[in-house]
């Protein structure tokens, strides 16, 4: 008989205080709550809780620590169409557990109800079938680490996959690949720091299932949008074991990151669980309380609220749920040093809440919390249909991943015409999204590829999608590519491939040029392909990861990335804290204005220029002596000043250095010559040659 305190009922999941655990639960509909605990064997032993408060069910169990496999059995009513779905035969995951071991093994008993039959109840206990929540131990050794807080101005983003990312690095020992260890690894770090990386954002970690239709096609859930647990590191990426290791290595993780003064970011999902719709398993917060988690159709509970497209929607009207999202956040931050979140907004967070008039109220809860209005704020703001909030719609404070940005710079690239006004803002911070709401070009996180769609090099080498290895036929991902393969679809001949390169030059020019804050994709520095798979979300294998054998092939490309990432940092004139006016600054001392758009013949535009529908040529003058904002410490910055020429045109355009802006010009970036050998000085009235789709960027001497 397990000796039983009475406990306390917050903080809510099991927390370890060094002599023992206490466990508290919340469940408005349980009856009973059954504690259950499980040996090295399997053997299960269940301890009552009998105290509740405020619906939350409680226990203290001295002698309990870390490394203590757990789980929840709930006593309450199964009456689905009325909501509830409590079954004692089904172990439940701690939603806040901050470790789970094991994942799902597919089986009927893991389901609520017998196969064919939605409306029955399956009573074969899951316990064998399920992953297992884990007591860990909050302990650990930060020493001096401190948030970097790099200001956004100064932020380069770089998105990777933990696993991806490092699973064929060949210098990073074997046994620790694909893991929180080996991202934490010089080898990455150093990597990281020579492209100028100031934060990486790291998909989904948050413990994640991969369902069964997955699984019986060979694949699984590589993404990982798909939580299950939003307080535990995913076990898969853990070298340490489940049984709490993953904590602590996540943990050592993020204290060698800091080190390097990079910060962390993580990508999280909190508008679904991995239960899915009426059809899934039961795994955790179904068997609790179904109703106070999840949205259910009004008039028939059998039946979830789906605006994900992936079964259920958490229910953002509940207090509990609520708290569950703001809980986990600040653990991330507090416990686990985090930087920052990427919200998987999409669907629910936006249209739901907009529905009940509460989108307002989750930012109120961010924006007035001690701990998470201080950190960095990134919202996938895509529209999605009836009240989704669209990109320049978040309030203060947040950031945006600009997919207008990424539709603009693609066009411009592969040619389409009447790009140059949109093409001019997005360049310049996209203030039309973001000054009304007096938010400054860091709202713009700027993306050419991410994640989702095409890498770099597919961008530049397939029209059309080939997600045949997803199983699909072909019909995932979407058809709205906006790419340009040069030519010929996939692998091509020598002139092709040259003309390829020099795109992906093109467009990573244009995106460190830019104002706002850059996102580089894990891998484009390195020539990473999909084969044109623009949706590998399902693809755990060479599809999708970061093939480091290509250093050799791709070396000029990342020392061409290197390049830029050195002229971004060593110049604020590209990293401008605020607009630009568009006219001569007072009190600059320089009569010449801020920014100047140009022709290639060196006369400022006109509003026909502009809107002249066949051009595809511009030239802009950054005028380092006319930065408006100070430095930190109050001090005016004082930079270079800058001729950025773009000729997305295929043929060479001369372009006349205009007399008014500089005496001597010295070359920095062609994107035509990959390695810089051109050394000699332009001067006002000369004619800068600008290859067919290339960059050139001249710096005043």
């Amino acid at each position: 008989m397990i000796e039983t305190w009475p406990g306390d009922p917050y903080p809510l999941g099991a927390t370890y205080d060094g002599a023992g655990t206490n466990f508290a639960l919340y469940t408005e509909v349980g009856e009973r709550v059954e504690l259950c605990l499980f040996d090295d064997n399997g053997k299960e032993e269940r301890v009552e809780l009998t105290e509740t408060e405020a619906f939350v069910w409680h226990g203290y169990l001295p002698g309990i620590g870390p490394g203590q496999r757990y789980g929840y059995r709930v006593h309450g009513p199964y009456d689905p169409a009325r909501g509830h779905r409590c079954n004692p035969n089904k172990l439940l995951l701690d939603p806040y557990a901050k470790a789970i071991e094991g994942g799902v093994k597919w089986d009927q008993a893991v389901y609520g109800y017998r196969f064919g039959d939605p409306d029955s109840r399956e009573d074969t206990d899951s316990a064998p079938y399920v992953p297992k929540s884990v007591v860990v131990n909050p302990f650990f050794g930060w020493g001096h680490d401190r948030p970097p807080a790099t200001p956004y101005h100064d932020t380069v983003i770089y998105e990777a996959h933990v696993r991806g990312l490092t699973i064929q690095h060949p210098r990073i020992p074997e046994r620790i690949r694909g893991t929180y260890a080996a991202l934490g690894h010089p080898e990455i770090i150093d990597h990281l720091t020579g492209l100028g990386v100031t934060a990486v954002e790291l998909m989904p970690v948050h413990q994640f299932v991969t369902d069964d239709t997955l699984q019986q096609r060979g694949l699984s859930n590589y993404w990982g949008y798909n939580t299950i647990g939003f307080f535990a590191p995913h076990n898969a990426y853990s070298s340490s074991g489940e049984l709490g290791g993953q904590v602590l290595e996540f943990k050592a993780m993020v204290k060698a990151l800091h080190e390097a003064n990079i910060e962390v970011i993580l990508d999280v999902v909190y508008n679904h669980t991995a239960e899915g719709n009426h059809l899934g398993p039961t795994l955790s917060m179904r068997g609790i309380d179904n109703e106070a988690y999840y949205r259910l159709v009004d008039d028939d509970q059998r039946y979830y609220m789906d605006t994900t497209g992936t079964g259920n929607s958490l229910l953002m009207r509940s207090p509990h749920t609520l708290q569950l999202i703001m809980d986990s956040l600040r653990y991330w931050v507090i416990e686990m040093h985090v930087d920052g979140f990427r919200f998987d907004l999409a669907a629910t967070l936006a249209r739901e809440l907009h529905e009940v008039d509460r989108l307002s109220a989750f930012f109120d809860l961010v924006q007035q919390d001690p701990v998470l209005s201080q950190v960095k704020l990134i919202a996938e703001p895509w529209d999605v249909g009836p009240g989704g909030y669209q990109v320049g719609n978040f309030p203060p404070r947040w950031t945006e991943w600009n997919g207008r940005y990424r539709d603009t710079i693609r066009d411009m690239w592969r040619g389409e015409p009447a790009a140059l006004p949109e093409f001019a803002s997005r360049l310049t911070g996209s203030s039309d999204l973001y000054q009304d709401d007096s938010r400054r070009p860091a709202a713009s996180i700027n993306f050419v590829t991410c994640h989702d769609g095409f890498t770099l090099r597919d961008l530049v080498s397939y029209n059309d999608k080939h997600n045949e290895a997803n199983g699909e036929g072909n019909r995932d991902g979407t058809d709205d590519n906006r790419s340009w393969n040069c030519g010929e679809e996939g692998p091509a001949g020598v002139a092709i491939e040259a003309l390829r390169e020099q795109q992906k030059r093109n467009f990573l020019a244009t995106l460190f040029l830019s104002q706002g804050v850059p996102m580089l994709s894990h891998g484009d520095e390195l020539g990473r392909t999909q084969g044109g798979n623009n949706n590998a979300y399902c693809q755990d294998n060479a599809i999708s990861w970061v093939d480091w054998s290509d250093v050799r092939e791709n070396w000029l490309l990342l020392e061409f990335t290197q390049r830029l990432a050195r002229l971004r940092r060593d110049h604020p004139v590209f990293r401008r804290r605020r607009f630009f006016f568009g006219r001569a600054v007072r009190g600059s001392g320089d009569d010449l204005t801020d920014i100047a758009w140009l022709t290639p013949a060196g006369f400022e535009m006109t509003d026909a220029d502009w809107h002249n529908g066949y051009a595809k040529s511009l030239a802009v003058f950054l005028n380092g002596e006319a930065i408006t904002e100070p430095d930190r410490r109050g001090r005016r910055i004082v930079d270079d000043s800058f001729l950025l020429m773009f000729n997305a045109h295929h043929e060479t355009i001369k372009f006349s250095i205009p007399k008014d802006f500089g005496e001597v010009w010295v070359p920095e970036i062609d994107t035509a010559v990959p390695i810089s050998v051109d050394s000699r000085l332009y001067r006002a009235g000369d004619e800068v040659p600008v290859a067919g789709r290339s960059v050139r960027v001249l710096r005043r001497a």
